[in-house]
């Protein structure tokens, strides 16, 4: 306790000092109970430690919603205790409970909220007990004016699931298709994570065809490739130059011809919305997404040959490295192609924490062909789309009127219901299922990471955490929420045919921070 303590208040106090007014109004926001860490009914004993373990979550969100630069923030804007949190959490440990994990290869137990929590006044002990879910009536008198607004469009769907239970504590058309626009990239999560699993790494190569002596950069569908000089974890292409280089000068090779090869994902590379800054042309080797800036999310203007642009920065790193190259073109690797360099992402979990922190379509198209050739369909649009709902039929979460086209929602004729998107988010809660929980801890939170960023500064910051959607009419939200109580709660809002997205954003946020401040008991 002491060490955390120690580790702690000094980076506390540096920053609390610059935070200014906002502590005032986070310390008005954290009146409600400490997250714990969501769980669905099972016929065991809840073990007391697992709810301190989420007490600490919501200790390291709250520090951080003080003190940004004390987080600790990762290089894809997650906290990194937070994903050692989800790691450890079918294991003791932490500060009250005398010893943490064993295992060389594995994160520490999340350390306990008292010593974060306790310098903003907050809450200082842990969950060990819960009240009843809410009742139904409250919560739809709380919901049911703040959806019902007019900024919400002419059709809009809601549902609200108690994690911890599976029931649904509030519905309203529920069961209704309507276009859900990043709110998508949930699905795509869940679908991927159940095709491959959160350990999974997509591998960039180069090849030597033996008997021409042709170079092939072998692209392995990793949308996070990159080619500048500091990688951040991510696979570099310069480190895949200078290791085969290293690899061609043993065998004596100076000069090669170089090709590349894309073949791994089928079909259309361009989105049915057409050239657009949000979504490179799809292909299974690119190189910072294709961007021509420095960005790495949002909107940017792209390449219109995403392939051709990696060889070409693999040739120049490679001229670097001494060897010198033709001009690359399109080629395909032999099955007696010799692999001299490779390169990995950062496992899934990471790959799927960054798609849904920053509504990257970049990564959910990837992750949505990946998921396709999981599931024996062409690594197309196509063929994506059908594996996504093969996934999660699987799992048997509610598919009815379920339509996918795309693994971004990007595409308008995509359909989902918001009773889909809340069983979602209960199925990456399940502690049976503790490969999905990067589907939760991706999740942008209100007013500190990603598209929420900038999103609840009056409201639930740090408290609310959420996939958001939005598309021309189109305006939705889904994820959790801490009510007062300390019931988790899974929450899905669609709105269809909105006329101001700042409009309908802000009433979206009204209701999810209405959740947050709800003690409907």
């Amino acid at each position: 306790m002491a060490r955390i303590a120690n580790a702690v208040r000094p980076r506390l106090a540096s920053a609390v000092t610059a935070a200014g007014p906002r502590i005032a109004r986070l310390a008005k926001a954290v009146r409600i109970g400490p997250a714990h860490l969501p769980r669905l009914p099972r016929s065991r004993t809840v073990r007391t430690w697992q709810y301190t373990a989420g007490a600490a979550t919501a200790g390291l969100a709250l520090a951080a919603g003080v003190v940004t630069a004390a987080g600790p923030w990762d290089a894809r804007g997650q906290r990194t205790a937070e994903r050692h949190r989800a790691a450890a959490q079918e294991r003791p440990g932490g500060a009250d409970h005398g010893r943490s994990a064993t295992a060389a290869e594995a994160p520490g137990a999340a350390p306990s909220a008292p010593p974060v929590l306790t310098g903003l006044g907050g809450v200082t002990g842990a969950v060990g007990t819960r009240k009843a879910a809410p009742g139904h009536q409250a919560l739809s008198d709380v919901l049911q004016p703040l959806l019902d607004s007019g900024a919400l469009g002419d059709r809009h769907a809601a549902a609200v699931v108690d994690v911890a239970t599976g029931e649904r504590l509030y519905e309203s058309d529920a069961g209704e298709s309507l276009t859900p626009a990043s709110t998508t990239k949930i699905a795509t999560a869940v679908a991927a994570l159940s095709a491959l699993g959160p350990d999974h790494r997509l591998t960039t190569r180069a090849a030597l065809e033996p008997d021409t002596r042709e170079l092939v950069l072998v692209g392995g569908g990793d949308p996070t490739l990159t080619a500048r000089a500091g990688t951040g974890g991510e696979a570099g292409l310069r480190t895949l130059a200078t290791d085969t280089a290293r690899a061609l000068h043993r065998r004596g090779i100076r000069t090669i011809t170089l090709s590349y090869d894309a073949g791994l994902f089928t079909g259309p590379a361009l989105h049915p919305i057409g050239v657009n800054d949000n979504l490179a042309p799809v292909s299974a080797l690119m190189a910072d997404e294709g961007r021509t800036d420095d960005s790495t999310s949002g909107p940017a203007t792209r390449v219109s040959d995403p392939a051709a642009a990696a060889a070409a920065a693999f040739a120049e790193f490679l001229g670097d490295a001494g060897i010198t190259t033709t001009s690359p073109g399109p080629s395909k690797a032999g099955t007696r192609a010799q692999t001299l360099a490779t390169v990995s992402s950062p496992p899934l979990s990471d790959l799927v924490e960054r798609m849904l922190t920053n509504s990257d379509n970049d990564i959910a198209e990837a992750l949505a062909r990946h998921t396709a050739l999981a599931s024996g369909e062409p690594a197309s649009f196509a063929g994506g789309a059908r594996a996504i709902g093969t996934q999660l039929r699987k799992l048997g979460v509610p598919l009815s009127g379920a339509s996918f086209h795309d693994g971004s929602g990007l595409d308008r004729a995509d359909r989902l219901t918001a009773g889909l998107l809340t069983a979602l988010l209960a199925e990456a809660g399940d502690p049976d299922r503790p490969g999905l929980r990067p589907v939760l801890t991706g999740l942008p939170v209100a007013g500190f990471t990603g598209t929420l960023s900038t999103r609840y500064t009056d409201g639930a910051s740090g408290l609310v955490r959420a996939k958001t959607g939005t598309l021309t009419g189109v305006n939705t939200l889904a994820g959790t929420v801490v009510d007062q109580d300390g019931h988790l709660l899974a929450f899905a809002f669609l709105a269809s045919g909105t006329d101001s997205a700042p409009e309908a954003q802000a009433a979206l946020d009204e209701a999810a921070t209405a959740l947050a401040r709800c003690g409907c008991g």
